[in-house]
């Protein structure tokens, strides 16, 4: 079964979201375009407590940008973004979200983030979307979204080490880019790890 995963394409990840990244709305006409050659279309979705341990906002003389512990794993801080039943977690405009069949949300415990869409950052809960994706017979995933050099690149790598073949869909895919080559890097790590890039 021929499958597209798209990885948090939402209103908070697009130019002038809280979150922005740059051109990620030019993905969307082409996602828009693939979806009625796939036999199954699944959507990931941040979908964070206003409280998240993510947000530099929580945390008193902290920046954005700035690296912490959060529940002894590494943390970048972050705006905040995508917060539960808030517009900027909504999916973009555009997007062509009845032909996605199902959608899995991430990051909603408050002491872990997760860039994932099977995992948290430290693999201690799923989402649900591995054992469901195995259920309805899926072997094949095609991965689109934001940010390549996150959610994407987590999601692809936790993907093939739960035996799903991968493909990225570079055209579909935009990154944040916080320090130069951080995406390109991601690719690599990504089809070093088995993914096939196209």
């Amino acid at each position: 079964m021929k499958t597209l995963l798209l990885i948090d394409i939402q209103n908070d990840f697009m130019p002038g979201g809280a979150l922005a990244v740059a051109r990620g709305d030019e993905i969307i006409p082409v996602v828009n375009a693939m979806m009625p050659d796939f036999d199954l279309v699944v959507a990931t979705q941040d979908w964070h407590p206003q409280d998240h341990g993510s947000f530099a906002a929580n945390h008193p003389g902290k920046a954005v940008y700035e690296h912490i512990l959060l529940d002894g794993l590494p943390q970048t801080l972050w705006p905040v973004h995508c917060v539960q039943n808030t517009g900027g977690a909504l999916f973009a405009p555009g997007l062509e979200t009845r032909r996605i069949q199902r959608v899995f949300t991430k990051g909603m415990n408050a002491q872990i983030d997760s860039y994932s869409g099977l995992y948290d950052n430290g693999h201690r809960a799923s989402t649900g979307l591995s054992e469901w994706l195995k259920a309805q017979g899926v072997t094949e995933l095609h991965v689109a979204g934001v940010a390549t050099d996150y959610c994407v690149k987590f999601t692809v790598l936790d993907a093939l080490a739960e035996g799903f073949q991968v493909k990225l869909l570079l055209e579909a895919c935009r990154g944040v880019n916080l320090q130069p080559g951080d995406v390109d890097r991601a690719v690599e790590e990504m089809r070093e790890a088995g993914c096939e890039v196209g």
